[in-house]
């Protein structure tokens, strides 16, 4: 029997990462949800699963919590500049807990990429790479709910506002990424997996299936990177994040979150299309 522990489990893909093991059959007494705030995993307690609390940054509780695991999903943090310790601290709890395997959410082809995005990715590879811990790298591209985070106000103004060009991305859904996450650690080979989705798009493909699906216009409008980072400052984005997302709009125009890699098709199968995300969120 095998005893799976997930990271960040109260959040948008370490929940899904957890229905995900349970669809494969994993039992609920055999997850771990690693989280910051009991109070917010209530459901996950109710239904069988075992909730343990951790913070990224505190070893000995992230050492406790990992007790009796034996593989672990590493859901990359969210503090960007914080990350890279964080995650060492995680790893080595997790080496000292006698964890024997580790899948890390990374970024598409982080080794290659010029995203400032990738920094911590990469070196979070490296800390893993030292570790001696079998691990997978799960290297995600873009989600297709980056697109619809503001849905609102994009079809109330009838604007996509970006910054990438006529660069194009591959996005798949945050599901599928959990949905991946969960068979590769399931199956359990240390790997790296290159993950994008199956649809190609520009920013101009993007406003218009915004436009088809919502019946209401929307156009793309391209931007200097300096001009979306301080646009996105102004609607509420704070700093470093609207510095990152200007230059993830650059790095789209340069095609590095693009691609035709099939891991994410390998491991899921039929992958959400972008359309069904955007009608989700409407």
């Amino acid at each position: 029997m095998t005893t799976y522990a997930v990271t960040g489990a109260t959040g948008q893909l370490g929940s899904l990462a957890i229905d995900a093991l349970r669809a494969r059959g994993v039992a609920p007494s055999d997850v771990v949800a690693i989280v910051r705030d009991a109070g917010k995993a209530s459901g996950l307690r109710d239904g069988g699963v075992d909730v343990r609390v951790a913070d990224y940054a505190d070893g000995a509780a992230v050492r406790a919590a990992l007790e009796g695991v034996d593989r672990l999903l590493l859901v990359s943090g969210s503090e960007v500049g914080s990350r890279v310790p964080q995650h060492t601290t995680v790893i080595e709890a997790a080496r000292d807990a006698g964890v024997g395997l580790i899948a890390y959410t990374s970024i598409l082809r982080a080794t290659a990429s010029g995203l400032a995005l990738a920094r911590e990715h990469v070196e979070t590879e490296k800390v893993l790479a030292e570790s001696g811990v079998d691990h997978i790298l799960l290297r995600n591209g873009w989600y297709s709910e980056n697109y619809v985070a503001a849905l609102q106000p994009t079809l109330d103004g009838g604007v996509l506002y970006g910054a990438a060009g006529d660069g194009r991305v591959a996005p798949a859904a945050r599901a599928d990424y959990a949905t991946a996450a969960a068979a590769a650690i399931v199956d359990g080979t240390p790997r790296v997996y290159e993950l994008a989705g199956a649809e190609s798009l520009t920013y101009d493909d993007i406003a218009g299936i915004l436009a088809e699906v919502s019946g209401k216009p929307v156009r793309y409008q391209d931007l200097p990177q300096t001009d979306y980072a301080a646009a996105l400052a102004q609607n509420g984005v704070p700093a470093p994040m609207n510095e990152v997302l200007a230059d993830s709009d650059a790095g789209v125009a340069r095609g590095e979150l693009d691609g035709d890699a099939t891991d994410l098709t390998g491991l899921v199968g039929d992958l959400t299309p972008f359309r069904d995300v955007v009608r989700a969120a409407l």
